[in-house]
Parts: C-alpha cells; structure tokens; sequence
C-alpha cells in the first residue's frame, strides 16, 4: 500500500498531521487504559500491586529507552517503514498480555508494545516538528493530544469487555485492532523533502519569533547534550512527568481504596468510569490547546502558568479526596494541566536546537519519562504501601510541579533568552560562515 501524493506541500502536509493523530489514537490505551488492568493481574497472577505495577514501568523504560534510536531510524529510512514494523509490537504487547501467565511474561510482553508505541510516538511528533514550524506548539499538541485522547473513545468498551470477557479477551480483541490501525495509518506517513518551508516562511519566522524564541541554527544530538537548557528541560520533564504519572497508573487503585470503583454517578456510571473519562478527554485537548497558548505567550510562561495549576488541582484533591464528585473534577483538572508537556517540551527542544535533528533531539528528551515512570509507578506504590496513605503522593506531586515551575521561569526562560539574542545579534552583524559555525557548535555556553 502506498500513499497517494500531492504536488502541494502545503496541502499534504495537513493530510501528515491527520495520518499522525490517527496511529496515535491506537497506541493511546497502551498507557492510558492500563490502569483498568491492573486490578485483575494482581489477582490472576497472585501479585502485588507495586510487583504489578512494575509493567507499565517497562512499558516506559521500553518506549523512552529506545525513543532517540526509533527517532534515529525515521530520520534514516522514513517514517513509513518504522510505523509499519511498529505496528506488529503494538498488536504483540496486549496480545503478549492476555497471553501471560507470570509477571515475566507479562513484564516482556509489555516491553514490547513499549517498543511499537515508543517508534509511533516519536515518528509522529517528528513529523509535526518539522511540517509544521510556524504552528509547532499547536500541531505537535494534536499529535500528542491523541494519545492522550485515545483512551476517552475506547475506555469504556474496553471496561465493559474485561467485565464481561475478562481482562485476557479484552487484552487480546484491543491488541489486533490497535495493531492494524496503526499499519494502515504508517501508509501515509512521510517526512518533508529537505529544504522545505511553508509559503512565505520567510516573514512568517519574523513574527514567530516575536512570540516565541527560536534558534536560527540547527543542532546534533551531539552538540545539544553539550548544553545546559537540555539538562534543565530534562529535570522539569522528569519531575512533571512523575506527577502525572502517579495518578495515570494509581488511578484504580486509588479508586478501589476510596471505594469510587463501585460508587455510581450521573447515568449509573462509577467514578472511576467518569473520572477515566473525563481525565482522557481533559488530557488529550490540554495539548493542542496549551501547544496553542505558547505559541502566542512563549513556552516558559506557559509551562509556570499549567504547571502551578496542576499543583493547586493536586492539592485540592489531597484535601477532599473522598468526595467522589470533587474527585472526578479536580483529578480532571489536574490531567488538563498534566497534558500540556507533551506539546510543550517538544516544541521547546525544536525552538532551541532547530528542526534538522528535531525529532532525534527529542527522542533523547523523551527518555525523562522513563526515569519519572520509576518514581510515579513502582515508586507510589512502594510510599502507599509504606504509609498506608495516597496522600504522601499527592503531596510529591505538588512539590514536583512547584519546583518545575519555578525552574521554567526562573532559570531556563533567561539561559535560552540570552541563547537567542546572540545569535541574533550575530545575524545583524553579518557574522562570517566560519564563526558562525563555532557559535553553532558551542551550545553549552547558552
């Protein structure tokens, strides 16, 4: 199967991004439906919940670990051919799942799909980065969005399939159909030819950049781990990671301990229904939206603004945590305010380090996640377990976004502000080829 082509760019470029939301949609419930799971696996295989819990973790550690060489690999052979071969670890990690009959089995089953889901996320939002530089924060934010909306069409049916089913049958039909979506889709996908830009880039790039501080020089993975903005997003991704990840994962069981698996709302539904519901919902359009917002207020401002927000939701929450209304709607909030670093944080490395190498940047990036998912999910587990109390890990969380916000503002915005000004400054001065070179290849001074 081959993609049809279009002559126009400009066009076809539109027809990527609704390519790239689609095979993120059948990945979403990789992550986000697991905790739906986890309940039954600790009683199917006589496990406890943090021994359980350890599999999304490898999920993680599995897509984030491997996330800058499937970056690498689009980079080289394209994003068909990564996202088609994607396809297959996709379909074996739920497949794998409702297979398993030990916690190892599980464990690699799931590090598998973490593979296929790791090659589709980065293939996808490398495609965004470098279709769309006047747009970034908002079409990565789609593209991102999705997976964080998959789970809000197909959460429910899936829930009622383990009810009536069983979570292996359920494992097993969403595995099939999550593989082949993401193979029809991978037909489509494709990189822009080199030197592309959209249509009047030129004075596009003026009054983006008034908005939003861009890097005029593109920069190898290399050159950026050679600078101290990369470090300083990698913490902040990581703490704010962390924090929405000890709710994705802990949210049945959180559920379960306040008795809201069982406490029926409007339309009979549970709150853990409507909040798993709502938070996909909430989650997946924070990212188009916040990608959005700093495109026209700037990346930092924005990343302060949302991550404070997460920490006051959090911290009404571990307030009246046990008023089941409140606890859908404030755990809404906090995904809201959760979703946005997924458009945020790649729409920073591209800004800063260019789009040449963006999505190889950023799959480097990426791998914060897998070190915050060792905090959020086993992590969690292990704090609950020891203080017999969620509230020790709402209150981490705070502290997470709190210092991530201030990090945003009061650190990163400055070192990438001077970054920027003196590129520039060396533009208007007519800078020579070769000293522009040296500055390209000294980033550590940023």
């Amino acid at each position: 199967m081959t993609a049809p082509k279009n002559s126009d760019p400009d066009i076809a470029r539109w027809r990527q991004l609704i390519a790239c939301i689609i095979a993120m949609l059948a990945v979403a419930n990789l992550q986000y439906a697991w905790t739906l799971f986890t309940t039954d696996l600790t009683k199917s295989l006589h496990a406890s919940l943090d021994a359980v819990q350890w599999t999304l973790t490898f999920f993680v550690i599995a897509q984030t670990g491997l996330f800058p060489i499937n970056a690498y690999l689009v980079d080289r052979f394209g994003p068909r051919i990564v996202v088609a071969l994607a396809s297959a670890l996709v379909g074996v990690g739920w497949i794998g799942a409702g297979l398993a009959n030990s916690l190892p089995a599980l464990y690699v089953a799931y590090g598998l799909g973490g593979i296929g889901a790791g090659a589709v996320y980065s293939a996808t939002i490398g495609i965004a980065m470098k279709w769309f530089p006047d747009r970034r924060g908002l079409c990565v934010g789609l593209v991102a969005g999705s997976y964080g909306f998959g789970t809000a069409l197909t959460g429910i049916p899936i829930e009622k399939m383990i009810k009536t089913s069983g979570y292996q049958s359920a494992f097993i039909f969403w595995g099939v159909v999550q593989g082949i979506v993401v193979l029809v889709a991978a037909q489509f996908l494709r990189l822009p030819p080199a030197g592309w830009a959209p249509a009047n880039w030129e004075a596009i790039k003026a009054k983006v950049r008034r908005k939003v501080q861009q890097s005029s020089s593109d920069y190898t993975p290399r050159e950026m781990l050679r600078s101290g903005s990369f470090y300083l997003l990698y913490l902040m991704m990581t703490l704010v990671t962390a924090s929405g990840l000890m709710m994705v994962g802990q949210l049945k069981p959180i559920c379960v301990t306040y008795g809201f698996d069982k406490y029926a709302l409007f339309g009979g539904f549970t709150v853990l229904t409507l909040t798993l519901l709502l938070n996909q919902v909430l989650n997946g359009s924070a990212r188009p939206f916040f990608g959005w917002v700093s495109d026209q207020l700037g990346r930092y401002d924005t990343m302060a603004m949302v991550f404070i927000l997460e920490a006051v939701a959090i911290t009404a929450l571990a307030i009246i945590v046990n008023h089941p209304i409140w606890f859908v709607a404030l755990s809404g909030l906090m995904f809201f305010a959760w979703g946005d670093i997924y458009s945020l944080f790649p729409a920073a490395i591209a800004d800063i380090f260019g789009s040449k190498h963006s999505t190889t940047n950023y799959g480097i990036q990426y791998t914060s996640k897998g070190l915050g998912s060792i905090l959020a999910l086993p992590g969690a587990a292990w704090l609950q377990g020891a203080t017999k109390s969620w509230l020790p890990v709402f209150w981490t969380a705070v502290a997470c976004n709190v210092i991530a916000a201030a990090l945003a503002v009061f650190w990163l915005k400055p070192r990438v502000t001077r970054f920027v000004k003196k590129q520039e400054a060396l533009e208007v001065a007519g800078a020579t080829s070769e000293t522009q070179g040296a500055t390209a290849h000294t980033p550590a001074a940023d």
